[in-house]
């Protein structure tokens, strides 16, 4: 077996830390030498809970300046990703970084720009990216089987409590931000930057706060367009979260996309699919656990990073502008 890439995390707090802690100490792959959360109040509540027993606490200034460290996973909640993803690269770390990386668009590219002056990776934390159903749609897409795309349908909810909107009132776009930003990561990733991006931005619930609760965004393409729906009140929402792309030739429909749910519907055989309608079976691979096997073998040499950066910086001004941000 190779030699584990050591590794650490900075920052706790964001809602994929625990996730992410969980995969890298069980990872043949990586050997977590270190978590660091520099906002004391933070790594005192973290430190208690079950999840983060027997972890290494360190400063950042010993993760960081640890030259065995060579990859650090960006943890902490959305306000800091930018500020401590820019330590990290700055200190000459390859990193993963979890979404959304905030709302500056600059801020996001010098980051960006630096990693590529110094040779780094930056691995955003979109998860979808390493979903089976979506490399699903991508063959089919990629092989011609659906045609010429003139429409996808993609939906996310949840329910988020009464603490949460207030941890998160702050973001522009609400909603959009914290769950749309994962299904615009995939149309960019299968129809390219949008041409046009129309948000609809609601606060719909009863909570008495100014979250953006309940949003819609129209990402316009040259013969096609793509709209992305995301609330905050729905009841038992995962089950019916959903992702449809239809074009000339085809329409794939996952719902819902985890564990995957495909429904292919052909108007000619394809591959090894008949005409007509067909469940699709996929196996159903864990979230992050595809995501660090691909960084290691990249850090090992063995494959070419798959995300450029023009497609992070794609995706995030699409993102902000589904939030309403001006870019």
């Amino acid at each position: 077996m190779p030699t584990p890439i050591s590794c650490g995390i900075l920052g706790v707090d964001h809602a994929h830390a625990t996730g992410k802690l969980d995969v890298l100490r069980k990872s043949g792959d990586f050997e977590l030498v270190g978590v660091c959360e520099p906002d004391e109040g933070i790594r005192e509540r973290r430190a208690r809970e079950k999840r983060f027993e027997g972890v290494r606490w360190v400063s950042q200034e010993e993760l960081l300046g640890d030259e065995e460290v060579v990859m650090v996973a960006v943890e902490c909640d959305t306000p800091r990703l930018l500020e401590l993803g820019r330590a990290a690269v700055d200190a000459g770390k390859h990193i993963h970084l979890d979404k959304p990386p905030g709302t500056s668009i600059e801020g996001f590219r010098a980051v960006l720009d630096e990693a590529e002056r110094r040779a780094l990776i930056v691995q955003m934390g979109y998860m979808f990216r390493y979903n089976t159903g979506f490399d699903f749609i991508r063959r089919a897409l990629g092989e011609g089987w659906l045609g010429d795309v003139y429409y996808v349908h993609a939906s996310m909810s949840t329910k988020i409590g009464a603490a949460d909107r207030k941890r998160m009132a702050w973001m522009p776009g609400g909603v959009m931000l914290e769950l749309g930003c994962h299904l615009i990561d995939m149309i960019v990733l299968l129809l390219g930057a949008p041409q046009k991006v129309t948000p609809f931005l609601r606060h719909d619930g009863d909570s008495g706060d100014d979250f953006v609760d309940n949003a819609l965004a129209v990402l316009e393409y040259d013969g096609g367009m793509a709209v992305v729906e995301t609330a905050a009140m729905e009841a038992d929402a995962g089950r019916h979260r959903r992702f449809k792309i239809s074009g000339s030739r085809g329409t794939v429909i996952m719902e819902p996309l985890e564990p995957p749910g495909l429904q292919l519907g052909l108007m000619q055989p394809q591959g090894e699919f008949k005409k007509g309608w067909q469940t699709v079976e996929v196996e159903h691979a864990p979230r992050y656990i595809r995501d660090f096997e691909e960084l290691a073998r990249c850090l090992r040499s063995e494959i070419e990073f798959p995300y450029p950066k023009r497609h992070d910086f794609d995706v995030q001004r699409a993102v902000l502008q589904a939030c309403g941000v001006q870019t």
